[in-house]
Order: structure tokens, then C-alpha cells, then sequence
């Protein structure tokens, strides 16, 4: 089969990497694709937006199967038009990606539906919104209601914080034309929860934990994340059990009720509170970074997996037990400005798996052209030993221009 992946980060370096071990598959394209996945895949410089042109690729090259990467193809309505056409894809309809794309669908979604979230009130006025903070209590979670990368979540704490928010968000436009969610603050260890899905049937994949704030001790601006790790020695089967029941399986039923049936990776960024779990976000595609961790663990042929998903049939699944953990070198600057062009050393002497996010190369050698430039993930029996090993191998890459924490996994423990 031959099969085209559509993205260009991280989590589409493990996609085509997870799929080259498939013996069902005899060439992977990808598209835009990035330095990294190019020594798998035929990379395609076509954009992810671009369906039309995505579209009459997969069909001039009898591709067997599409995986979507990231969350702006799916609001580009990809699966619509490769649906439409009769060609398999992996991903949800525009329609049922909303549960990413628009935070106020969600969160009204799982306020009908009774699926446990925060309190929530949406606004697109700046003097309602910044009055609705002052009336409440601090902190205050602020969330753009569209896309925006992973960075249109501020969690305020001060009431100048929460003004500067509110104008970047309704004032200046910072991620566009949008409106604004304000939800309370809850408390607990963050994990995420992805998920396969075909309307009514869901199946779960090993939890894992993303760090998104950028610098140790969670501190500093949120990111696209900077590192995760598997095996939650804070969840219980219990916890995974009710997550699954009250959220996860609710929500894909309340999607097939509305009439946008989920088919695709159901990701549940989910909260530990005194009060139960419950949802921060959910996500219409594998997480970022956490898919580097999660899919080195998979066990069954990830093509069959996906056909199965897609095509409606029950798939079988099995895991690894072993403990994944994986860390993020980004640009020295990032998540605000920060510049390309920097060499990176020594890449082919890491002992475990490097998934480009931002990289190109020049003159032979490997470059920086991103803010995550890549991440190191690393396997091994117990998760002190995957965070021991991954912290070695990060140390042989060389970069003038790369930071990284340096406590990804420390919450395990604690």
C-alpha cells in the first residue's frame, strides 16, 4: 500500500516512522513533510491546507491511505473532499474537528451532554469580558475560541495579565477574527488521553503527560509543549476507567447525536482535580509531542490499525509495557521570537529515536528552522531509566541555539 501522510512536525515524523514498520506499506509520502521525515518518506511540497491539490495527489498515486497530522488540514475540511472522492483518510469531517477548532462548540457540547468540565462563559466583547474577570477570582483561564498553535490559553493570574490577554485576543486580533472562553481555575496533574475512534466505538491508547510551559519548575509561557513521557504512575485504572466512560466514550456519542460523527484520534486533555477528572481540552488529532511517545509503544501494524479505524472495523491493539520519555530542543527565544539557521550536531550518534519538528538542511548538515526543533525520546523498563537515558542522549546534540527542561517526567515522582 502506499500512503500519504499530511503534516510537517514531530508528530508526523513518528506517524511515517510508526508506519515504515508495517510490512503492508511499500511507500510513505508525505506532505509538506520536514528534513527529518525526508530519510523515510518522499516528502510533497504541497501544504497541508491545500485539500484540492492533497486530494488529486492521493488519486493520480493510487494512495491506499491518508493520515492527517495537524488540526488546520481538518479545518480545511480534508476529510470532507478525500471523503467525497471515495478515497480513505484518517481524520475527522470539519464538522466533528470543531471539538478543537472551536472552544465555545466544546464547551457547549459538554455542558449539554454532562461530560465534566470547567465553568465556563464566552464572550467577543473586550469591556465584558475584562468586567466578567474582575467580578470572578483569580487565576482566570483564558482561551482563544479558534486555532492558535497551541498558544491561545493564558492563565492569568494578575488582572493586568488578564487585560493584556483580552486585548491581544479581542482588541489586536493576535490569532485572528475570534472570541474568548473564560473558565475557572481547577487543579491537579494534566494528562492526556488519545484515543481511536469510529463514532460509538472508542479505543484508548497509554496515557501520557505533556509539559507545556517552557522553562523548568513549569514556569514561563505556554508552548506547543516541551516534552511527555508514559506510564502515569498518578492514574489508576480507575481514573483511566472513568475518563473513558464519562468522557471520552460521552463525547463521541454526543458527537454522533449532533450529527458530526467522530472518526479519526480523539484527544482528551484531561485534569486530575479534587473533584474528579475532568476536561481542559479536546483535540480532533494525535497530540503534540505526546504521539513521539505514545507510538513507539504500539505493538500491532499502525496501517492496519488506521484501516480498520477508518474503514469502520472493530481494530486490534496491543502496547508495550515498557515506559517512554521524550525531550523537546527548541530555538533559544521561543515561544516568542527567536532566529533559524543554527547547525545541529551530532544527531546520528542519539541512541533512541529523534523526531524532527523544525529542522532543513544546508550544506549538508542539519539547521534550525523552527522554534521545537526536535525532540529525543527514549525507551526502557521503568520510567527513571527512560528519563536517565533520554537526558544522556539529549547531551551528544550540539547547537549553539537550543534549550530544553531539564525535569520532563519529574511529576511522576513526586
Amino acid at each position: 500500500m502506499k500512503v500519504l501522510v499530511v503534516g510537517s512536525g514531530g508528530r508526523c515524523h513518528a506517524i511515517v516512522e510508526a508506519l515504515s514498520r508495517s510490512p503492508q506499506v511499500e511507500k510513505i509520502y508525505c506532505a509538506p513533510g520536514n528534513a527529518g521525515i525526508a530519510a523515510t518518506a518522499e516528502c510533497i511540497a504541497i501544504k497541508e491546507t491545500a485539500a484540492d491539490e492533497l486530494c488529486a495527489f492521493a488519486r493520480e498515486n493510487a494512495i491506499g491511505l491518508t493520515v492527517v497530522g495537524p488540526e488546520v488540514a481538518l479545518e480545511a475540511g480534508i476529510a470532507d473532499r478525500f471523503k467525497a472522492e471515495g478515497l480513505r483518510i484518517f481524520g475527522p469531517t470539519k464538522s466533528a474537528a470543531r471539538i478543537e477548532t472551536s472552544k465555545e462548540f466544546a464547551k457547549e457540547l459538554m455542558q449539554k451532554y454532562d461530560i465534566p468540565t470547567a465553568a465556563f462563559r464566552t464572550f467577543g466583547d473586550y469591556d465584558e469580558a475584562l468586567a466578567y474577570v474582575k467580578a470572578g477570582t483569580l487565576p482566570a483561564v483564558l482561551k482563544y475560541d479558534g486555532l492558535a498553535a497551541g498558544k491561545g490559553v493564558v492563565i492569568a493570574e494578575t488582572l493586568e495579565q488578564a487585560d493584556e490577554a483580552l486585548k491581544d485576543m479581542l482588541l489586536d486580533a493576535k490569532f485572528g477574527q475570534g472570541r474568548v472562553v473564560i473558565e475557572e481555575y481547577l487543579e491537579g496533574p494534566e494528562f492526556s488521553l488519545m484515543c481511536f475512534v469510529n463514532g460509538h466505538d472508542v479505543y484508548p491508547m497509554p496515557a501520557a503527560q505533556d509539559h507545556k510551559r517552557a522553562y523548568d519548575g513549569d514556569k514561563g509561557p505556554n508552548t506547543g509543549g516541551m516534552g511527555a513521557y508514559t506510564e502515569l504512575p498518578f492514574i489508576d485504572k480507575a481514573d483511566l476507567d472513568y475518563a473513558m466512560n464519562n468522557i471520552m466514550r460521552r463525547t463521541a456519542d454526543a458527537l454522533v447525536a449532533e450529527g458530526a460523527p467522530f472518526c479519526g484520534v480523539l484527544y482528551g486533555g484531561l485534569m486530575k482535580t479534587s473533584q474528579g477528572i475532568k476536561v481542559i481540552e479536546f483535540n480532533a488529532r494525535f497530540g503534540d509531542p505526546e504521539t513521539e511517545v505514545v507510538l513507539p509503544r504500539m505493538k500491532s501494524d499502525i496501517c492496519s490499525v488506521f484501516c480498520d479505524v477508518a474503514d469502520g472495523r472493530a481494530p486490534s491493539i496491543e502496547w508495550h509495557d515498557f515506559a517512554t520519555l521524550g525531550i523537546v530542543l527548541a530555538s533559544k527565544g521561543y515561544p516568542n521570537s527567536y532566529e533559524k539557521g543554527f547547525v545541529i550536531e551530532g544527531v546520528d550518534t542519539v541512541d533512541g529515536s529523534v523526531y524532527h519538528m523544525g529542522t532543513a538542511v544546508k550544506d549538508g548538515k542539519y539547521v534550525t528552522s523552527g522554534g521545537r526543533v526536535m525532540i529525543v525520546v527514549c525507551k526502557a523498563p521503568t520510567l527513571r531509566e527512560a528519563q536517565a537515558k533520554a537526558a544522556a542522549e539529549v547531551a551528544k546534540i550540539g547547537c549553539d541555539n537550543l534549550f530544553h527542561r531539564t525535569d520532563i517526567g519529574d511529576k511522576a515522582f513526586k
